[in-house]
């Protein structure tokens, strides 16, 4: 389980691919590694990964953190075209105690989405995404969003997809500020809105089927 408020942005530094599987080793400041054990979840990009493999050293100031990516994850996020150099977001899993500064974030990505258009200003800037249409239905106006493991709040909305409205310090601790139209990113819909959006639908369907049999 993550917050959304990514700590900080890691270093990619080897993509090897080898049957189905992308072992992605990463390089990370040493204050991001404390206490970690091989089989904890750490947020890339918004996606919970499982350590594999750890190298630190307390002379150190940055250790590297490898995990292997399965070909499902692959499919479904913006991790298939992970290149050797790229930043990406890094959220350790929350701990008793933690802060919830953004929202309840699980880590397992809906879908991936294209940025159409980048506009920025002397004091902001915005994105606008295209959302495939399926999900578009769980995206709210004012509501919370997971964009590349940053949780954020949805702006206007239309057919096609959704705005976000960005303060510089969002651009400055994220990769987000990187972004150019046409990458992808990786999106979680909020689950409470997911759940809903579901068990109403699903409610639905049954009086339908009830209606129809009377």
């Amino acid at each position: 389980m993550f917050t959304g408020i990514v700590q900080t942005q890691a270093t990619v530094i080897s993509t090897n691919h080898k049957e189905g599987v992308l072992r992605l080793g990463i390089s990370v400041g040493v204050e991001y590694l404390s206490h970690l054990d091989i089989g904890a979840s750490i947020a890339i990009n918004g996606c919970c990964l499982t350590v594999v493999e750890y190298e630190l050293n307390r002379q150190d100031v940055v250790g590297q953190v490898y995990f292997d990516v399965i070909d499902e994850t692959l499919q479904l996020t913006n991790l298939n075209a992970i290149c050797k150099g790229d930043q990406v977001n890094y959220e350790r899993s929350v701990t008793f105690g933690t802060e919830l500064g953004g929202h309840i974030v699980s880590g397992h990505i809906h879908c991936a989405a294209q940025v159409l258009q980048i506009v920025n200003d002397a004091s902001n800037c915005k994105i606008y995404l295209h959302l495939p249409s399926h999900w578009l239905k769980f995206v709210l106006y004012k509501g919370f969003i997971c964009v590349n493991g940053a949780s954020l709040t949805v702006g206007e909305i239309d057919e096609q997809g959704f705005w976000l409205h960005l303060i510089p310090e969002t651009l400055n601790i994220t990769n987000i500020g990187r972004l150019q139209e046409g990458d992808w990113v990786n999106i979680e819909v909020d689950q409470q809105t997911y759940t809903i959006v579901n068990t109403v639908e699903n409610y639905m369907r049954k009086q339908s089927r009830l209606n129809d049999l009377n």
